[in-house]
């Protein structure tokens, strides 16, 4: 799979069934050459209106599944996950 494959699949929380939005870039190490993160967009400050204040990193080892077009991931420390 390529990169700009990714950046075309919607990102979802599978604990609160939340969108996270869709892959805005990856992370990788540059040692290894293994993707360690996926970048989305952050919240936006005033209902998605004004643009956003930051990104959120979703690291690989959280990613449950990558489908044709979405990725289910579950996110540590959220309410209802583990």
């Amino acid at each position: 799979m390529r990169i700009c494959e990714l950046r075309q699949k919607e990102v979802i929380n599978i604990c609160t069934c939340a969108s996270l939005g869709c892959v805005m870039d990856v992370e990788i190490d540059c040692k290894t050459g293994l993707v360690t993160d996926l970048i989305v967009p952050g919240p936006g400050r005033f209902s998605c209106w004004f643009g956003r204040d930051s990104t959120l990193s979703i690291p690989w080892k959280c990613i449950c599944q990558i489908g044709d077009d979405i990725i289910l991931v579950e996110l540590p420390g959220k309410p209802g996950c583990p």
